[in-house]
């Protein structure tokens, strides 16, 4: 795992059941990632004594009836980093967030392991947005190839050209269950916008046309 200092990570959400089991999940999975908040409404967060964090996961849905581009502007000017949560996909939503400075967006029924992957891209200054909202905002754009995660294109590269999910997941410092939700994701993208890339040899090929490998790049042996 990363040797640089853990992540300060702060959640909010107003449903108990769900701030428990994200808390106890979150402090077991990895450990470059730090909880040192879990509260149920946006005062608590701003006057909690660790406060400000490096990244906060956010629930769209507090009942506070507070823009959610407030929020953004509010976190951004202390210098954090945002992720938000939300039970349903809406991509006028998203939009908004996105362009007020949120840095990931994730409906809860994604894979637990992708919670982990969108802090870290937060932390990182990269976007990170869920399969499912990902999917919804390309909707219209049948035909083009898919907006991918900075994660998605590095994943996409190593395993177009040619290396095994292990060795994908170990040059990336990734789990491979984690790998593998990635090309999952990445395939459901490209799928959606018309494009089948099944197999390893049509997901090379398109990783080729889209820029995202060069063939110098590839491994002999691989035609």
């Amino acid at each position: 795992m990363p040797t640089d200092a853990p992540i300060r990570l702060a959640i909010v959400d107003d449903h108990k059941m769900l701030l428990g089991a994200l808390t106890e999940w979150i402090r077991n999975a990895t450990a470059d990632i730090t909880m040192v908040a879990a509260v149920a409404s946006w005062p608590e967060l701003l006057t909690h004594a660790e406060f400000p964090v490096d990244v906060v996961l956010l629930d769209v849905d507090l009942k506070d009836n507070l823009p959610i581009s407030l929020k953004i502007a509010t976190l951004k000017t202390a210098g954090v980093k945002t992720v938000l949560m939300s039970t349903y996909s809406d991509p006028n939503l998203v939009r908004e967030a996105l362009g007020a400075g949120a840095l990931g967006y994730l409906v809860k029924s994604e894979d637990a392991v992708m919670i982990v992957e969108a802090i870290r891209s937060a932390s990182k200054g990269e976007s990170y947005i869920s399969a499912e909202l990902d999917l919804a905002l390309s909707a219209g754009d049948v035909g083009g190839s898919p907006k991918l995660s900075a994660q998605e294109r590095r994943v996409m590269a190593l395993y177009g050209g040619g290396e095994p999910v292990k060795s994908v997941a170990y040059q990336l410092d990734i789990s491979e269950e984690t790998a593998k939700s990635y090309l999952k994701r990445i395939r459901e993208k490209y799928r959606v916008a018309g494009i089948d890339v099944g197999t390893k040899v049509a997901l090379r090929k398109r990783a080729i046309q889209d820029g995202i490998l060069l063939q110098t790049d590839m491994p002999s042996g691989t035609y």
